[in-house]
């Protein structure tokens, strides 16, 4: 018979500790400091069209990834530029290319994968 050891969230610490942490590039790292348009816990859907803090938010945070265009600017306006540079974001993490900013999608954008390898569409 099998055993199988349940572990705790001490023990999974532990085991993140004892083999390093993955830490996000440096410029998502500092990204997500920079951006303070809206708190870090405000995530509403936003798609095509929406205005206002949490698309600066979301256009701020997106700058942390490569891809064309580099920079967006932080203007609050989602428009096609912003859901191109998202759709690609949602690519690289396996997501639906949607363009919609909602849950998963603004998890990924605090929280940016270390490399993706989806060339940037032209």
């Amino acid at each position: 018979m099998r055993r199988y050891r349940l572990l705790t969230s001490a023990a999974l610490l532990g085991a993140t500790v004892a083999l390093g942490p993955a830490l996000p590039h440096t410029a998502a790292a500092a990204s997500g400091r920079q951006c303070s348009y809206v708190a870090a816990g405000y995530r509403p859907t936003l798609a095509y069209g929406a205005t206002g803090a949490a698309v600066r938010q979301a256009q701020c945070l997106s700058n942390a990834w490569g891809g064309q265009p580099p920079k967006l600017a932080t203007d609050g306006v989602y428009g096609t530029v912003t859901q191109k540079k998202i759709e690609w974001i949602q690519t690289c993490h396996g997501l639906p290319a949607s363009g919609v900013v909602e849950g998963r999608t603004w998890h990924v954008l605090y929280h940016p994968a270390l490399d993706c390898y989806v060339p940037y569409p032209s």
